[in-house]
């Protein structure tokens, strides 16, 4: 007897849990999701958490990852505007922007068709892009290429074919993983590379021929400068010694030999003003005073 009411308790559960699964679905965070009624769609895209649903075969859920994917082209041969061959590579970053509209342009939402489709777009667009551009703009000796501007143009050329066709997906980058260029075609680029070496090389010495001609008429400028101070100076200083002899000269005419003795016990002075070792001939003036020869015979004078 007490095992009828915990059965039905069980069978109750169970009924619960069935009905739930039955009528009731999860959407993962990562994911979008559209219920088709009799495989047509109805309604808008339902976004993450749980929702109600009518049972199999009336409605049916279908889940798209919305996280970006990528994808990588194939391997494809363009010419540029100076006709030169380019083999190229690109991979994009795209997303399912609208889940309904991808379901219906994609055959009940087949991203293997998208890719397909996706595929023949980047073709286009690659093609018509790098046909704009010449081969110095994907291959150069001094590194000034374009790619960036290039990726740029050929995803807003894709972002266009995408928004026309309303395929309910969008392409939010674009980038180069491969680049080559054909062995016919190797020694003509090679040629075009060195050329503009040359070109950048010029370019370069030329530019540092005009700074040396800067820096050379600067410095001689300043050495002029320079140069016309030093003999303003030495005209002042010439000047003024010329002034001071004069002041002097009567007086050393009254007593020549007392003015030469004077001066050279200044300069004595001067030589032995700090501590100092000196070797000297004792001959030669002003140090001659030392041996009192001379200042005796002048002082008797």
């Amino acid at each position: 007897m007490n095992k009828n009411p915990i059965s039905i308790i069980i069978g109750a559960v169970l009924l619960v849990v069935f009905l739930v699964l039955l009528f009731v679905f999860q959407v993962r965070q990562s994911e979008v999701a559209i219920v088709t009624t009799f495989s047509k769609p109805s309604g808008e895209s339902i976004g993450p958490g749980a929702h109600f649903r009518l049972p199999w075969p009336i409605q049916k859920v279908i889940t798209f990852d919305q996280r970006v994917q990528s994808y990588e082209g194939k391997i494809t041969e363009s010419q540029t505007a100076d006709t030169f061959s380019l083999l190229t590579q690109i991979y994009v970053g795209w997303r399912i922007s609208d889940p309904k509209q991808f379901f219906l342009k994609f055959a009940g939402g087949s991203t293997l068709r998208a890719e397909e489709r996706l595929d023949e777009m980047l073709l286009s667009a690659k093609r018509d892009v790098v046909g704009k551009h010449p081969i110095r703009d994907f291959v150069s000796a001094d590194g000034t290429n374009k790619f960036a501007v290039v990726e740029e143009e050929i995803l807003k050329a894709v972002q266009t074919q995408l928004k026309a066709n309303n395929y309910g997906l969008e392409v939010q980058f674009v980038g180069f993983k491969k680049l080559g260029i054909p062995e016919n075609v190797t020694p003509s680029v090679f040629e075009l590379m060195k050329s503009g070496r040359d070109k950048l090389a010029r370019a370069y010495e030329s530019q540092g021929q005009q700074e040396a001609d800067i820096i050379k008429a600067t410095a001689n400028g300043e050495a002029a400068k320079k140069l016309a101070a030093a003999e303003s100076e030495a005209k002042s200083i010439r000047g003024q010694g010329e002034k001071a002899a004069a002041e002097v000269y009567p007086t050393f005419q009254q007593n020549p030999e007392l003015a030469i003795f004077l001066l050279q016990l200044d300069a004595m002075e001067t030589s032995l003003k700090d501590r100092s070792t000196l070797v000297f001939d004792a001959s030669t003036p002003p140090f001659n005073l030392l041996r009192g020869g001379a200042s005796t015979n002048l002082l008797k004078k």
